[in-house]
């Protein structure tokens, strides 16, 4: 049978870091469900797709394929057909990603394919409703924060490192906006399992989580 981690939390909480150290340690497929959602949403972007018409969003659903594949361990993501990774991390793409994600069409569109990959392989797969949604038998379940002002220095950091110029009290605006959004919708929101592990990663280092993470597989 197979193995597998659930590691959910808001954005910029490291989930995504945390959950490729973790993956790779273990030798484990580290799933990016947050990256299934980008690529949705970037279909829509170019398809000038009002992302706030939840029944034009329905029905460009039908026109969406996306698979994964992996290189040494590495996901990518392709978008009919396109290899769409380098094109995901977007301001944009992840504010829309945020609204559609509500819509049950959307969901549903991806659900299967996170569950049959995890049904088929030591998994570690973050995303705001892993443990408490998509794998509520997952093994181990991690429920990963920070407070919204060490998220958005994180976040701040990782663009000005990209050459990217912006203002990181918008970014803390947009998190806590991000936040609000993926707690109260009424599709699988933003929640801690009842059986997951509480980490909160503000005074911790990626080195750090990683190792806490991985002892708890030790234990298991």
């Amino acid at each position: 049978m197979s193995f597998n981690i659930a590691i959910d939390g808001p954005a910029g909480a490291g989930k995504s870091t945390i959950a490729k150290n973790v993956a790779k340690a273990l030798s484990y497929i580290y799933v990016d469900t947050g990256a299934l959602y980008r690529a949705m949403a970037l279909h829509f972007l170019r398809n000038h797709t009002d992302s706030a018409q939840e029944n034009a969003v329905a029905a460009a659903c039908a026109d969406i394929s996306i698979t994964l594949s992996y290189d040494e361990g590495v996901q990518k993501v392709i978008l009919n057909g396109e290899d769409v990774t380098g094109k995901l991390r977007t301001e944009e793409v992840g504010n829309t990603a945020s609204i559609v994600s509500a819509y049950p069409a959307v969901r549903e569109k991806l659900l299967q394919l996170q569950r049959d990959l995890a049904a088929s392989e030591n998994v570690v797969m973050d995303g705001r409703d892993i443990g408490s949604h998509v794998l509520p038998k997952a093994d181990i379940k991690i429920y990963l924060t920070a407070s919204s002002d060490v998220r958005a220095e994180r976040r701040y950091e990782e663009l000005r490192a990209k050459g990217i110029t912006c203002d990181i009290a918008k970014l803390k605006a947009d998190i806590e906006e991000r936040d609000q959004r993926d707690m109260n919708r009424d599709i699988a929101p933003l929640k801690q399992a009842e059986d997951a592990i509480y980490l909160d990663s503000s005074n911790l280092t990626i080195s750090e989580v990683t190792e806490r993470i991985l002892e708890l597989v030790t234990i298991k």
